[in-house]
């Protein structure tokens, strides 16, 4: 489950804009915006919101991580 944390984190470990979070998953930036003021898990969110805002990390190369504590990191770019 993503946390509002994780999307907060994500985007500044990439240096997103909430705008280009917005048009990346095709959300409203006002909706980026509503998120990232929350704690914690991000229960009472549209999973096809949720779904979007992590496809469009991943293809920045953002990964999150869920075990015992939830977190981001930037996938190792293969070599050259």
């Amino acid at each position: 489950m993503l946390t509002a944390e994780q999307l907060r984190a994500a985007r500044a470990l990439i240096r997103w804009e909430q705008s280009t979070v917005a048009e990346k998953a095709g959300v409203s930036v006002e909706t980026v915006k509503r998120l990232e003021k929350m704690d914690g898990p991000l229960l009472s969110t549209k999973s096809v919101t949720i779904h979007a805002l992590e496809a469009a990390f991943r293809e920045a190369g953002v990964e999150f991580t869920n075990g015992g504590e939830p977190g981001v990191k930037l996938r190792r770019k293969d070599p050259v």
